[in-house]
């Protein structure tokens, strides 16, 4: 029985094949919309997490300003006397801080305007390996006193390329040689940057004073937030002694709080992407009722014939439901085909741009299927009331129709 629905359906659908194929557009685009932008925010908030993941849980981050987006937006630094007062809390084991700028870094006949950063390389060496995941691809780090340079991975492949361990490079008028170069950091600032020694970043810089942000490594028997109570305890203190500041501004969270909380922002943002992208499902939804109540009408004698012979109302709704859902279904299948490409393109076209973070499409089954089975509801939910409409004609009035 239900195959003779089926039957008669598609030959419905092929007898006006424009209109048609016009209706299944409409939910084409809507589900090309969500499986596109669902998979790269969800390749987006994965590549984050990776990032904040290579940090171990009993890592703090200190940065200036009230909250951590307004330490993000910069303009402030903290101070020497803050990284001092950092270095001196009770429980904390190491503190990591990478003051940067740019630099006209000159290799043979080439002069490329690059990131670089200090680094205290002889204080922080176990965090830098051990907590952040840093490990050379060649060459070692740099020892300190030996005017020795850390390329990021793309310095070597894209900014200066051709660039080996052993070279020499010169940076506002000294010389400096390549000890070695990193694996991919997972993210393009990063990966792009020329690490020093910190007393070298000084010397070159000539910035002597503060840093953007800094880590601090929880000694072990340490809870990480009884720690974090003592950097904002130690900084306040710090802070306070300023003539003129009584109120101290900064900011204390541990790596698992940031991760939680990009967790959250990342899932309320696909949760808003979801809504737009099904208004334009919707609007499909809406074509899709409309072709149905145009169908109705169009065959109104020819749902009287079936009526006359016997069909009953449920075989009626049954016939237009099986139209409206395969409607649904292929407008479903060409719609996620199509996602999946643009997704993959994205990500293709981005991976050969400059960006924050290597963006990874996330094409997943369950959204491969929920994609199809949500089109398929929308186009069953939407050829329900004309099919309901054609249902409930009188067999009388139907076949009077013209």
């Amino acid at each position: 029985m239900y195959w003779e629905y089926f039957k008669i359906a598609v030959k419905n659908l092929r007898v006006r094949p424009l209109r048609s194929w016009l209706t299944i557009l409409g939910i084409v685009i809507g589900i090309f919309l969500v499986t596109t932008l669902m998979s790269l925010s969800e390749g987006l908030k994965n590549s984050i997490m990776g990032e904040l993941q290579t940090m171990g849980g009993d890592l703090i981050i200190v940065m200036p300003g009230e909250d951590m987006f307004s330490g993000l937006m910069g303009g402030n630094d903290l101070t020497n006397a803050d990284l001092n007062g950092i270095e001196r809390t009770v429980g904390v084991e190491t503190v990591i801080s990478m003051p940067w700028g740019s630099e006209i870094v000159r290799y043979k006949n080439e002069a490329k305007t690059v990131l670089i950063t200090g680094i205290s390389f002889d204080k922080t060496m176990t965090l830098l390996k051990e907590d952040m995941g840093w490990e050379t691809v060649e060459g070692d780090f740099p020892r300190t006193g030996r005017r020795e340079i850390l390329l990021g991975n793309l310095v070597a492949k894209n900014i200066l390329p051709g660039i080996r361990v052993g070279d020499e490079v010169t940076i506002k008028g000294k010389r400096f040689y390549v000890s070695g170069y990193l694996r991919s950091l997972g993210n393009n600032q990063n990966d792009s940057m020329i690490m020093m020694d910190l007393e070298d970043y000084h010397t070159v810089t000539g910035k002597r004073e503060g840093a953007p942000m800094a880590m601090a490594k929880v000694a072990p028997g340490f809870d990480v937030a009884e720690v974090v109570k003592n950097i904002e305890d130690s900084l306040e203190e710090t802070r306070k002694r300023r003539v003129g500041e009584e109120t101290p501004s900064f900011s204390v969270i541990s790596s698992d709080t940031v991760s939680d909380m990009v967790s959250s922002i990342m899932g309320i943002l696909q949760v808003a992407i979801f809504a737009f992208a099904s208004i334009a499902i919707i609007v499909g939804g809406i074509g899709v009722t409309n072709t149905m109540f145009t169908s109705v009408n169009e065959r109104t004698k020819e749902i009287g014939i079936l009526k006359a012979v016997g069909a009953k109302r449920s075989d009626i709704v049954a016939i237009f439901l099986f139209e409206s859902g395969i409607i649904g279904l292929i407008g479903g299948v060409l719609g996620v085909t199509l996602g999946v490409v643009a997704s993959k393109g994205t990500e293709f076209v981005l991976a050969q741009l400059e960006q924050m973070f290597y963006l990874e499409a996330h094409i997943s089954i369950s959204l491969i299927l929920f994609g199809i089975a949500f089109s398929f509801f929308v186009g069953c939910i939407s050829g329900y009331f004309p099919a309901k409409k054609a249902a409930m004609l009188e067999p009388v009035d139907a076949l009077r129709y013209e």
